[in-house]
């Protein structure tokens, strides 16, 4: 069943697509909406069963989630765009580069890894999946993966974007986060996926990142042909959420550079 994805679809120019970390939503990108629209047009995605967007009946899978972001871009008319993704929406951009390489114009990837799942990662997963369906709510994401997002830094100094984050995942669908946590663990390996990616590529890491730390970075940029990475200070997981001004320049930086080769 094929779903259609709510956007938020601002600026005008190169089209941005930013895909959001799990278990987030589009909500995340605020800072990159206003400060990246007067420069591009910026559409952020609710990936299916976050935000506004239906989670339909599909078995879980990354690759059923890069198949919405191809549809939604040619409802918009959108024949190529810079893919963006952090955390999950990196996995889902993978995904996207290997069952629709010629959509991608330029690839971002930020704070997410390219390997499977090990082991131990995926039975977290799917036991925090069991006890989101079981209590119906997300408290095992505040209580697990909420202290993970976040680097030492924010957590000591920014206690408004703690409570943001927070916000975020406690408004986070239990079905959903349930069929997204199986998802990313069926996931395969992207490295083969990368290798093969001509497009150029950013790839962005917090230097505080517990969950994808910048060895994954480098991992995905030296398999990459095309690859420059960037590291940011003082963020954890969520740099675009925790650094957004950074964030907001070095991608801007990227995407300007791409729009001129087009010229």
């Amino acid at each position: 069943m094929s779903v259609q994805l709510y956007a938020r679809d601002v600026g005008g120019g190169t089209p941005l697509v930013l895909l959001h970390a799990f278990p987030l939503s589009s909500a995340m990108w605020l800072a990159q909406r206003e400060g990246l629209a007067a420069r591009f047009r910026v559409i952020t995605p609710d990936l299916r069963g976050f935000g506004g967007s239906v989670l339909g009946e599909d078995e879980p899978s990354v690759d059923a989630m890069a198949d919405d972001v191809a549809r939604l871009l040619r409802r918009m008319g959108i024949d190529r765009a810079v893919i963006g993704g952090l955390s999950m929406g990196g996995y889902v951009a993978m995904a996207l580069c290997r069952r629709h390489p010629d959509r991608v114009l330029g690839l971002l990837l930020a704070d997410t890894k390219a390997a499977a799942d090990s082991e131990q990662i995926r039975d977290t997963r799917l036991r925090q999946a069991e006890r989101l369906e079981a209590e119906g709510t997300p408290q095992v994401l505040v209580d697990e993966v909420l202290p993970l997002l976040l680097g030492p830094t924010t957590m000591r100094q920014r206690a408004l974007i703690y409570g943001r984050v927070r916000g975020l995942i406690q408004s986070a669908p239990a079905r959903a986060a349930a069929w997204a946590l199986r998802a990313m663990a069926t996931r395969p390996d992207s490295f083969d996926t990368l290798r093969g990616t001509r497009a150029p590529a950013l790839v962005i890491v917090g230097a505080e990142d517990q969950l994808s730390p910048p060895a994954d970075a480098r991992a995905m940029a030296d398999a990459l042909p095309n690859a420059e990475l960037l590291e940011i200070p003082r963020a954890g997981h969520l740099a675009a959420i925790e650094q957004p001004d950074l964030f907001n320049q070095v991608t801007g930086e990227f995407v300007s550079a791409l729009a001129r080769t087009l010229r």
